[in-house]
């Protein structure tokens, strides 16, 4: 695969240049989660490890380091740190949405139980720290454990608002800076930081995934009314049944008649969704423009991240990561 092939997805382009860190990242990824004591442990996780992700957040890591020049092996634990986190986090999100299909596959809650999700996930938070600390840089483990409890305060923050009409685009923007943004900035600030860059460019990385994972779950949240089931791996409207107030319907909410706060009320809090309800939605979401503003918003942070991304000295990898600023919201543009 070419990496000056502008037809190439600059995902691919990534997995490409980095081919030989993200076998590394693999083979410790594969190691550390397996246990001589509980073979349930290492099913449930190749369940969803190997389910095809595109390791994007490892991959940030991993970017970040080699653009910064960095020239040691601890990107890679760090990587699988990032991944192992991400991956605790899903286990403990489809049993908390009682999710029945990820990635186009069964939930490990659906094919195991809810107790194996959340303690196989509670053992792969503790791998990642494990692997943090054998990296022995302080400022690292500070920046990714601070993101572990972010994740966790946004997932506790959502529960609250994501039911509540009363939920502003402020409050949403912070659910999605601590259950999404938090580790892709987290993933690409822990690479300038081993590379000891200065403190400007680290900023700059940080940036970047923040504004990076805001557009990604807003691209993530628009596409639940208009994607395309096939290429998803979920169902148009899943938020929608499952009453949780994104960033469209929040808008929708501020632009409501007393009619149509009345069918939110019913539908969202208090979970009253008759035949008919999805399009009935949909079609509230298309009156008051809200999808297209939705999108307007995904395309605002995309270009905030490659605003971030022009601080940082040129070289293949700033352009294969800003160019992915632009593919994660190519599917809305």
């Amino acid at each position: 695969m070419s990496l000056d092939n502008p037809s190439v997805k600059p995902h691919d382009r990534l997995a490409a240049a980095l081919t030989d860190d993200m076998n590394a990242v693999n083979a410790l990824i594969r190691d550390r989660m397996a246990s001589r004591h509980a073979p349930r442990i290492p099913e449930v996780t190749a369940h969803l490890v190997e389910a095809g992700g595109k390791r994007l957040r490892p991959m940030l890591t991993l970017a970040a380091a080699r653009m910064c020049g960095y020239q040691g092996d601890d990107h890679v634990k760090l990587a699988a740190t990032v991944e192992f986190i991400h991956t605790a986090t899903l286990l403990h999100d489809d049993v908390v949405d009682e999710s029945k299909q990820r990635r186009g596959r069964p939930t490990a809650n659906l094919l195991w139980d809810n107790k194996s999700s959340v303690l196989v996930g509670d053992y792969l938070f503790a791998r990642s720290f494990q692997l943090m600390v054998e990296t022995e840089d302080l400022r690292a483990l500070n920046i990714l454990s601070n993101a572990a409890a972010t994740i966790a305060e946004g997932e506790v923050l959502q529960l609250s608002a994501a039911q509540d009409l009363a939920t502003t685009e402020d409050i949403y923007l912070q659910v999605v800076r601590g259950k999404t943004a938090a580790l892709f900035s987290a993933a690409t600030e822990v690479g300038g930081v081993i590379s000891r860059v200065p403190e400007a460019q680290i900023q700059a990385l940080f940036d970047y995934g923040d504004a990076l994972g805001i557009s990604f779950q807003i691209v993530d949240d628009l596409l639940d009314y208009q994607g395309d089931t096939k290429a998803t791996g979920k169902n148009v409207g899943d938020d929608f049944r499952e009453r949780k107030l994104t960033l469209p319907v929040i808008k929708a909410v501020a632009a409501a008649d007393d009619d149509e706060r009345a069918f939110w009320k019913r539908t969202i809090e208090k979970g009253d969704q008759q035949d008919g309800d999805l399009e009935h939605a949909i079609a509230l979401l298309h009156k008051h423009g809200t999808l297209e503003a939705t999108r307007q918003d995904a395309l605002a942070w995309a270009e905030k991240a490659k605003t971030a991304m022009a601080h940082l000295p040129e070289s293949d990898f700033r352009s294969m990561l800003t160019d992915l600023a632009d593919y994660v919201v190519a599917r809305i543009s």
